[in-house]
């Protein structure tokens, strides 16, 4: 081991040990002041970006290569303390009304946010699965966190029990390419010749793995845990993992796409089935939700699918639309959650969409920042939602996926009635409860009302101004293939009809240039 090695995995190091300071200070603190560690962790997260942007454009390999500090990592660590930081903000209040105020809640935040990192900068097989695992372990405890609740016990042991079966397989199928290969670095396996690659025992591995991460991505038919682990983990521990689950997975997803990309005939076909009926089966069932928690969570099943467009296009505007998009997917959807939590304040949860009834008349401001947010998710401009989409479909079309992009247009159309549904809730029906009088009094909650702002905003601002985020995905997508490009092999299965580059206008204009 090297300086350099540790430099290397600088991001990830920062955040672990903050993680354990956290611990250690709570030691310390009585229940009542555990606003310290809120502190203590943001500054944790801030201290991780930093390090993490320190290493833009360094291209970086460590420990034999196992961990890569490439652009598209960073974006991703980047993105990850993001979602971090808005969860905890969001938390700080919410876990004292729910009597679950336990020093834990921000170390195991930490800790599941450094196995989604670790994932993103793994190009090694054994080193992605402990990465998938740290991810894993530490949400399996906190959707269970709410400990006097039977639904959040429920939701944890169905999330534990399946989680554990899809850990399984992704192990099994790691043995299988290593059977195969005698490798599970993906640099050296993206090396090989296309005939080792398509053996048998490799493709059943690679198939395998799809199944692993297709749990975690919430991919259907993987994805029958997350209408119930969404609906009885706490609010905000839901609000963490729509966002950094899906990150940690798709970031594995994609360098595993790269890897074998000399193979993906083999899987195009499946690949292409799971990502039209994420979009089609999530949508068409979060129509049929009347709990408001279950409907995010279908409709977080189908955000998978339209990141899966991306993934099929396999080229670097479909890699840098997936970054982009990931990060537009957590402030629109960390805001929703948000709002959830700051209207039940009092204790009270809000579960059905008609608790939501009459928002906009009672507490106009409020009404109109969750407008934002349901009008992003449903892909409406000038919002953030609506270019995320649109890169993503764009890079399909560029790749000739016409008519997985079109299906991806016709399924978001089905989801914006059961996202106007909500915005018709609070502006054409009359209240059903009673909604706190002053949702952004600061001496209540400092967090909660600046992450709402936070988000709204760049819902907004990123809607607007998209060419302010592009740059850095492009950046981040065309980087991905950098340590791989002296092997003939995948230059040769990325023709430019299916993985065209990102035309250098699109950096200041994305409109225009499509």
């Amino acid at each position: 081991m090297t300086p350099n090695d540790f430099w290397t995995i600088s991001p990830l190091l920062t955040i672990s040990i903050f993680a354990m300071i956290v611990l250690m200070v709570d030691l310390w603190l009585p229940r009542d002041r555990k606003g310290l560690l809120v502190f203590i962790s943001i500054v944790g997260l801030i201290g991780t970006a930093g390090w993490a942007i320190s290493l833009w454009d360094k291209h970086q390999t460590a420990f034999g290569g196992a961990v890569v500090a490439d652009n598209f990592a960073i974006v991703f660590q980047v993105i990850l303390t993001i979602v971090a930081a808005l969860s905890i903000l969001l938390s700080e209040k919410y876990i004292q009304v729910k009597n679950i105020n336990f020093g834990e809640y921000y170390a195991l935040l930490l800790f599941s946010t450094s196995g989604a990192m670790l994932m993103a900068t793994s190009r090694e097989l054994i080193t992605i699965f402990v990465g998938l695992e740290v991810l894993s372990i530490a949400l399996y405890v906190l959707s269970g966190f709410a400990r006097t609740e039977p639904k959040s016990e429920e939701s944890a042991l169905k999330y534990f029990l399946l989680g554990a079966f899809s850990s399984g397989f992704f192990l099994y199928g790691i043995a299988l390419i290593y059977g195969a290969l005698q490798r599970t670095r993906l640099d050296e396996i993206a090396s090989l010749p296309i005939t080792a690659l398509s053996s048998p025992y490799a493709i059943a591995g690679v198939a395998m793995l799809i199944i692993g991460l297709g749990f975690k991505a919430a991919v259907v038919p993987f994805h029958s845990w997350t209408p119930d682990v969404y609906e009885g983990a706490p609010t905000s521990v839901t609000a963490f993992m729509s966002a950094g689950a899906k990150a940690g997975a798709f970031a594995a997803f994609i360098r595993l796409g790269v890897a074998f990309g000399s193979v993906s005939g083999a899987f195009h076909d499946v690949l292409w089935v799971l990502a039209a009926l994420t979009m089609v089966v999530g949508n068409v069932l979060a129509v049929q939700q009347t709990n408001i928690k279950r409907m995010l969570a279908y409709s977080s099943i189908a955000h998978a699918g339209y990141i899966l467009v991306g993934l099929l296009a396999n080229n670097e505007q479909g890699r840098g639309g997936i970054l982009f998009y990931v990060l537009a997917y957590t402030f629109m959807n960390l805001g929703a959650f948000g709002m959830l939590i700051l209207l039940a304040r009092r204790g009270q949860e809000l579960n059905s969409i008609d608790d939501l009834k009459g928002l906009g008349r009672v507490n106009p401001a409020a009404g109109a920042v969750m407008t934002i947010f349901m009008l992003s998710l449903g892909g409406i401009p000038p919002t953030v939602g609506f270019f995320g989409k649109w890169f993503l479909f764009m890079a399909a079309i560029h790749a000739g996926l016409n008519n997985l992009a079109y299906l991806g247009l016709l399924a978001s159309v089905i989801g914006v009635f059961y996202y106007l549904r909500v915005i018709w809730s609070m502006y054409f029906e009359e209240p059903t409860r009673e909604f706190p009088s002053n949702i952004w009094d600061l001496s209540y909650s400092v967090g909660a009302p600046t992450v709402m702002v936070i988000c709204a905003i760049a819902s907004l601002l990123l809607g607007v101004a998209p060419n302010l985020l592009w740059p850095v995905c492009a950046n981040g997508g065309q980087s991905l293939t950098a340590p791989m490009t002296s092997t003939p092999i995948v230059s040769s299965n990325a023709p430019p009809s299916t993985a065209p580059a990102v035309p250098a206008s699109i950096t200041t204009s994305p409109v225009v240039t499509q």
